[in-house]
């Protein structure tokens, strides 16, 4: 079991137990995380996974609390993972962004101009290193679109930016739950950025597909485990 999932279960052992009821706030981060034996990276991941299905609510500067478990608050969170699990066909989105996106890559390498490419940048820098979910979404999205831009067709470009929002949700909920994912994506990003840079288009290539299959990947098997 990934850490991030064995922290989710320990907090929702607590709640089915009821050590945490509804509306209870739950303890310090530090205090809890010790309690649970999990670092507080891991607790902190799973307090964003269970605000995400509604589980819990973060109010900032107040502190984290159970919601009131309401069976329509829950359902309404339930109804949107059942609907993002049920709909295998975003599989074929990742299909047809892998086969485009590594083209436009390796075009980026050839044509893109000096300062698009200073440009990208400083998208990839500009993401802060305690980046939220949304935040680490936008930047990617952002920053696969100048590459799409920068490879110079217009076509190509479009074709790519109406195959980001149908990819959203996958994008979220595999930052949320898989291990590492925000660090591999940072590393990925970085690594593409260098080969077209470089001007190394083949090598851009490579890169933009190993970026795309590794989400692909973790797609199928989140279907599969359902």
């Amino acid at each position: 079991m990934a850490v991030t999932d064995e922290a989710i279960e320990k907090i929702k052992a607590m709640i089915v137990a009821g050590e945490l009821r509804p509306g209870d706030r739950l303890p310090r981060e530090a205090d809890l995380a010790e309690r649970l034996g999990l670092s507080r990276n891991s607790l902190r991941e799973a307090v964003k996974a269970l605000s995400l299905i509604r589980v819990l609510d973060v109010r900032q500067g107040d502190g984290t609390f159970v919601t009131s478990l309401a069976p329509q608050l829950l359902l309404d969170a339930l109804n949107f993972i059942v609907d993002f699990h049920r709909d295998d066909t975003v599989l074929e989105f990742f299909e047809v962004r892998r086969i485009l996106e590594p083209a436009a890559t390796a075009l980026a390498a050839e044509r893109m101009p000096d300062d698009q490419i200073e440009e990208l940048r400083k998208v990839l820098t500009s993401l802060p290193a305690d980046a939220t979910i949304d935040e680490l979404v936008a930047n990617d999205l952002e920053f696969h679109h100048r590459i799409a831009d920068g490879a110079g067709n217009g076509l190509l470009c479009s074709l790519i930016d109406s195959l980001s929002g149908p990819t959203t949700r996958a994008r979220i909920w595999r930052g949320l739950t898989q291990s590492g994912a925000v660090e591999k994506t940072r590393e990925q990003h970085a690594a593409i950025l260098d080969a077209i840079a470089t001007r190394r288009p083949d090598l851009a290539r490579s890169w933009a597909t190993v970026h795309i299959a590794g989400v692909e990947d973790w797609l199928r098997l989140a279907l599969h485990e359902l």
